[in-house]
């Protein structure tokens, strides 16, 4: 297997005996992305508890055999007792919250950890589990990242990135997203067209019974759209990869926007097998460390990244970032949920506005545009592309529907 060497050729090598302890650290630690700081502290608790535990039950019997990793990726049993068990549950738990800490922060509103809560609690022959903030989403994104974190991880299983790498190379090439976005702005001078091909939406249910996402990217592309957003996710959205892949494979030329809740880099690999060329990756959930990583993961298999932002504080992240040439500001708010057009305005006014145009970032309008005057207003405030789905969608003919929010017909 690539990347491991025959014991036999390697001379001299001896082998220590490692404690269980510090190989669940160790595990824990590269699981959850942690440092050596945090790697010790976990060595430490699992040690005093594996302590506490023989001391007090002797004859504790080991209840499963927890799978460890090793540093070449092979595997070995080690007995775990329940209460050492107990004890990785609390740390893990803790560890949790305290990357929410961290990511709190830069602003980061929405948490990343799985909704499992703080581990059982016992009472006598009786066990709950509390049911509090740490366990109930805050708001549909965060429930829908929550619930991404679980499906990627199964979906990585069936498909590892070592097969995915071998996708790539079958891949239609990626087209330039960016491009069109500014080709289209000098073409019409007004902003270049994303149109969104979604079906439903948690907000507002199902927008489109006759969805077929073929006819709709073929008559966005008609009515003079630059690029097309494709929501792939099936749970909340009703989409899939699988409308992202007929609309490429049925000749459409507009590039191609995958509308995912990215939380993991496999898939930004996944996207671009799938014959996407640009990808969304979202401030309010990704800390910066993982903007950056993913940003050059994008440029490296020649996918564009939309970042989204919110706010203010997510805009100055962002912008402190390098590599970032298209930034989307949401009108929308995580916290009510409610529209308000002049987000837009605000984030790019002043030095915030100045720094982005000698960066030369160009900006997306997102959410609450559905007349001529919402066009101009973000327009007169700096933006030069919007990405645009409810209000035209809906339209029976969503080629006139383009030309209704423009005020004019913006064809080729």
């Amino acid at each position: 297997m690539e990347g491991l060497a025959s014991l036999t050729t390697i001379p001299n090598v001896s082998f220590q005996p490692v404690s269980s302890s510090t190989r669940r650290s160790k595990f824990l630690s590269r699981r959850l992305n942690l440092g050596p700081s945090m790697d010790s502290f976990l060595r430490n608790s699992i040690t005093l508890a594996s302590s506490s535990s023989s001391s007090s039950s002797p004859m504790s019997t080991p209840i499963r055999a927890q799978q460890i990793e090793s540093e070449t990726g092979s595997a070995a049993a080690s007995p775990v007792t329940e209460s050492e068990e107990n004890a990785l549950k609390v740390k893990e738990w803790e560890v949790g919250m305290f990357q929410d800490e961290v990511a709190a922060s830069q602003g980061i509103r929405i948490r990343r950890r799985p909704p499992t809560g703080p581990p059982l609690h016992y009472v006598g022959p009786f066990q709950f589990r509390l049911q509090n903030e740490g366990n109930t989403p805050r708001n549909i994104l965060e429930e829908i990242i929550w619930y991404k974190d679980k499906e990627v991880s199964q979906m990585k299983e069936r498909r590892p990135l070592f097969a995915l790498k071998k996708d790539l190379e079958r891949a239609p090439p990626a087209r330039d997203f960016l491009g069109a976005l500014k080709a289209a702005y000098l073409r019409t001078n007004l902003p270049g067209l994303i149109a969104e091909v979604k079906k439903a939406s948690p907000s507002r249910g199902v927008l489109r019974e006759d969805f077929d996402p073929v006819e709709i990217a073929q008559a966005y592309e008609k009515g003079g759209a630059a690029c097309l957003s494709v929501l792939t996710d099936e749970k909340f959205f009703q989409g899939s990869f699988e409308n992202l892949e007929k609309i490429r494979n049925a000749g459409v030329k507009c590039p191609l926007l995958c509308k995912e809740f990215v939380v993991d880099a496999w898939q930004i690999y996944y996207a671009r097998s799938k014959g996407a060329d640009a990808i969304l990756l979202i401030a309010a959930v990704l800390p910066d460390l993982d903007i950056k990583y993913m940003v050059k993961i994008c440029k490296m298999v020649g996918l564009t990244p939309l970042v989204e932002v919110h706010d203010e504080k997510e805009m100055d992240r962002m912008l402190a970032i390098e590599g970032i040439e298209l930034i989307g500001i949401n009108n929308r708010n995580l916290e009510t949920f409610e529209v308000d057009i002049s987000n837009t305005k605000k984030l790019l006014e002043g030095e915030r506005g100045q720094k982005i145009r000698e960066k030369n970032v160009l900006i997306v309008g997102e959410s609450g545009l559905f007349t001529p005057d919402d066009i101009a207003y973000v327009q007169e405030a700096g933006v030069k592309a919007v990405l645009v789905g409810e209000s035209i969608v809906k339209q029976s003919d969503p080629t006139k529907g383009i030309t209704g929010l423009f005020g004019k017909d913006i064809s080729v």
